[in-house]
């Protein structure tokens, strides 16, 4: 039997192949040609553009096979049909096979991107525990304690004609500095539960000693001892949520008194017990 390349080509002189010429079949090369259109669509949804050009010269070639064939006699075409018939079934099977393959990376390309936005949440929770614990390690430690008086043998402040803000200069204890020496008040660096204390004291003077705790313009406790000739003290305390900038201080009772000396009996002190 005569092989493809003996059916459809022959050779004359000077080495030149040439296609060998018969009776057209017109239908046969309208069926690979319409064949070859489609699968050149599906190789554009599915393959590269590198599989693709190798393809469509298969393709390509499965038509020139098609030309020599409507060019045989009817005797002749048969095997080449044949032929065609066969390497289409191939291809088909090949697109099927790459098909499957594709299938399957689209898979493992979902699974990834899933696992990608899991990775990248635990990554953002990450975050905002690292956040929350550098916040609490830079100004989670905040707390004050101050008295009136650094030293000396006592003062009496007051009484005045209005409620008056005390400043506590003798200072104890300042950390993270949200406390002003200068001015006696308290700022809160950052939202959450604070406690704070203050001591009152009073001596040798028939005035009663009593201070208020203010937070902000809102009085919150008052500490009072009813006074009479004698030593006399009192005390108070609060826990309170605050707000970021939020502010607490003390003020005297307009008319009474306080004192303090070198043994501290008046202060006023606070601190954050957690952030929130």
């Amino acid at each position: 039997m005569a092989s493809m390349h003996d059916r459809i080509w022959t050779k004359k002189d000077g080495g030149v192949f040439t296609l060998k010429n018969d009776t057209p079949t017109t239908s046969l090369f309208d069926t690979i040609k319409v064949r070859a259109q489609q699968v050149s669509v599906r190789l554009k949804t599915h393959f590269s553009l590198k599989m693709e050009n190798s393809l469509v010269f298969v393709l390509l070639l499965l038509c020139s096979f098609s030309s020599a064939c409507k060019d045989r006699n009817k005797d002749e075409r048969s095997p080449c049909l044949s032929d065609i018939h066969a390497a289409l079934r191939d291809m088909t099977a090949t697109l099927t096979e790459y098909k499957i393959k594709i299938e399957q990376l689209q898979s493992r390309n979902e699974a990834h991107e899933s696992e990608m936005k899991n990775l990248k949440a635990q990554t953002n929770e990450t975050k905002t525990d690292v956040a929350v614990l550098w916040r609490d390690r830079t100004i989670g430690h905040v707390a004050f304690s101050t008295s009136l008086e650094a030293s000396g043998s006592g003062r009496t402040f007051g009484p005045f004609s209005s409620h008056t803000t005390l400043i506590y200069k003798h200072v104890f204890l300042n950390n993270g500095n949200a406390y002003n020496p200068n001015t006696g008040i308290f700022k809160a660096p950052v939202k959450g539960a604070y406690h704070f204390e203050l001591y009152v004291a009073a001596h040798g003077q028939a005035r009663a000693t009593g201070a208020l705790l203010m937070k902000n313009s809102e009085i919150v406790v008052m500490a009072f001892e009813g006074q009479g000739n004698g030593f006399s003290t009192a005390a108070n305390g609060a826990t309170l949520l605050l707000e970021a900038n939020d502010t607490v201080y003390v003020k005297l009772w307009n008319g009474y008194v306080i004192f303090d000396n070198l043994n501290h009996h008046s202060t006023f002190s606070g601190h954050l017990l957690f952030p929130m």
